[in-house]
């Protein structure tokens, strides 16, 4: 049992692999393009009818004939294919209606259209108005032809109905939306051109295009009746499109019409003969290739064309030239997006936001202006414009975030080098009013310079609370370190005159200062009114004229400077007396013991 249902699952994987890899060999027949969903409600595609137009490598030219139910529209296009109902379309008289969705003739008319080699296809469409349809499914159809086709001939019996015009608003809103652009730029698609055929035995001494003409005139509507305003518009839209539009008229072929399929042209009446022949040349005449963006079609190119319209024309209840003019307008939507990206990327941020604001407005006038350019459709294309502009502002939005980011991190990183630079200053060796204050302004200087962005007035108020602080805290701390610094040096200076090079009034001085910094200042003053005192303001003057200048930074040099001293000091002490003798013109210790007369001990 097992292995029964193996061999079986493996036929059955085998047939379902033969049927889909099997092509077709002979195209001298009609297939489905374009077939009805099992709710006959939406539209589909059929692999047959795809793979005989996918073999096209030339610029493809389609004429679609749409029309009511059981109109004779197999049996006209057999008539121009000139074929017989045994071998083309099939038609209703003779068995069940045969056209569901839309059918393609396998192998199509090669015909030269200014100077260009182009492969005419003639389409077959279900009819109007049949049994077990909805409205909206006769729009679809209708609508796909429409789009699809570079001729489309109306096809209607005996005389045009108010409800024959009511069809052709669709048609009327693709002209509005897709024709009539200004010369020389590219079209979504190139609207079908609208021919009227009219199948009656008399005209009562009117043309064709008369009868089409009044049937086209406005109605009176003084009741003010909504569906007659309606059709009133479609006709004005359809006068305006009289370049775009023929009209034609075809006599009776004969009186026994369900036995047409089985005469030929001797049989058929001759003045039906040579009207036929005359539409087969007006038909030849007015197409020309299908124009999609600008450039003719190839059949692979032309089936990508028609899953694009059909994906818009099933989407929603109704088919709408606004979903057609979305999906034409979604390439050139990316492009503009890019584009404004493109515009955008070229930014350096951080930036202020009053330049980010302008580089948007720039870029955003710049794409605006390229989709005004390209873009499909005059009323619907609104839709398509206000998609551009969200996205847009959506692009916008990512760059002010990453502005905001990138203003941030570098304005925290110069706060934090200003802050790192207050800290050390506040730990100077020697401290410096002076250089405290060049450094205050060097960070001030190259946070101006460099802050840049939304961050910058929030990083700005930091730092100057930071250096606020930081100023107030050094102050306090200056004239307590300045004073004990003062002690210090008075105290080495002590030593240095008195023990190591011997200049008393070295020591001498160097006492004075001592003595005033701890004795005199602690009689008579505080040690907070000192520092209001002129003698004071004296010596902190000449501290810092010493300590720090444009010139001299003591606080860098100072460790080095006083080795250097130390140094010389030590080379004089021991070599310097010996070899030049004393010869300070200052007094200096003298040592009677260790003078030249002193006498020898025994």
């Amino acid at each position: 049992m097992e292995i029964s249902c193996r061999v079986y699952v493996f036929l059955v994987s085998l047939c379902l692999f033969l049927s889909t890899s099997l092509s077709i060999d002979n195209f001298y027949e009609a297939f489905p393009i374009v077939e009805p969903d099992p709710g006959h409600t939406k539209l589909r595609l059929s692999r047959e009818g795809l793979e005989a137009i996918s073999r096209i490598t030339t610029p493809i030219a389609a004429v679609a004939v749409i029309g009511p139910y059981r109109s004779g529209k197999s049996f006209l296009l057999n008539q121009l294919l000139s074929l017989s109902c045994y071998e083309g379309f099939g038609v209703g008289h003779m068995r069940d209606t045969k056209t569901k969705g839309i059918w393609v003739w396998g192998t199509p008319i090669e015909l030269e259209i200014d100077g260009v080699k182009t492969s005419v296809f003639y389409l077959d469409t279900e009819g109007f108005e049949s049994v077990g349809k909805s409205n909206v499914y006769d729009d679809r159809i209708f609508a796909l032809a429409t789009v699809m086709s570079s001729v489309l001939v109306y096809n209607l019996p005996e005389t045009i109905r108010e409800a024959d015009i009511s069809r052709l608003s669709f048609a009327v809103e693709l002209a509005e939306e897709f024709y009539g652009r200004v010369k020389g730029q590219d079209v979504a698609f190139e609207p079908a051109k609208l021919l009227w055929l009219i199948q009656r035995d008399f005209l009562q001494g009117k043309s064709v295009q008369e009868m089409v003409d009044q049937a086209l005139r406005r109605v009176p509507n003084t009741e003010g009746d909504k569906n007659i305003d309606q059709v009133n518009q479609i006709r004005e839209s359809l006068a305006r499109m009289g370049d775009n539009s023929t009209a034609f008229s075809l006599p009776q072929p004969h009186l026994m019409r369900t036995k047409l399929c089985d005469m030929k042209d001797e049989e058929l009446d001759s003045t039906y003969v040579a009207k036929r022949d005359q539409l087969k040349k007006v038909v030849s005449d007015i197409i020309r290739p299908k124009i999609v963006q600008g450039k003719t079609l190839n059949g692979k190119e032309f089936i990508s064309f028609l899953e694009q319209i059909l994906d818009a024309l099933n989407k929603g209840e109704i088919p709408s030239t606004g979903s057609l003019v979305e999906v034409f307008n979604k390439g050139i939507l990316e492009r503009c997006v890019k584009l404004y990206n493109e515009r955008m990327s070229r930014l350096r941020l951080p930036m202020s936001e009053e330049s980010l604001r302008s580089a948007h407005e720039a870029a955003h006038g710049e794409t605006t202006k390229a989709f005004d350019e390209q873009h499909f459709g005059r009323h619907h294309a609104k839709k398509s414009f206000a998609q551009l502009d969200e996205q847009m502002q959506e692009v916008y939005k990512n760059f002010v975030l990453a502005n905001e980011y990138q203003s941030s991190k570098l304005c925290e990183g110069l706060y934090t080098k200003c802050e790192d630079g207050m800290d050390h200053l506040q730990t100077l060796r020697l401290p410096s009013m002076a250089k405290f204050n060049v450094g205050i302004q060097h960070c001030n200087q190259s946070f101006e310079q460099k802050c840049v962005g939304p961050s910058r007035k929030n990083y700005e108020q930091r730092l100057t609370k930071m250096m606020g602080k930081s100023r107030s805290l050094f102050i306090k701390e200056y004239n307590n370190r300045l004073f004990n610094w003062l002690v210090a040096f008075s105290l080495v200076m002590v030593v240095v005159g008195r023990f190591i090079i011997k200049f008393i009034l070295l020591e001498m001085a160097a006492w004075i200062l001592f003595i005033f910094l701890e004795t005199y200042t602690r009689m008579f003053w505080s040690a907070e009114s000192l520092y209001y005192n002129p003698i004071w303001h004296f010596i902190v003057a000449t501290w810092e004229t010493v300590v720090y200048s444009p010139v001299l930074d003591l606080d860098r040099w100072a460790i080095p400077l006083v080795c250097l001293v130390a140094f010389w000091v030590l080379y004089w002490r021991c070599y310097g007396k010996r070899k030049h003798g004393s010869h300070w013109l200052l007094p200096l210790y003298n040592s009677h013991k260790s003078g030249p007369n002193r006498p020898r001990s025994e």
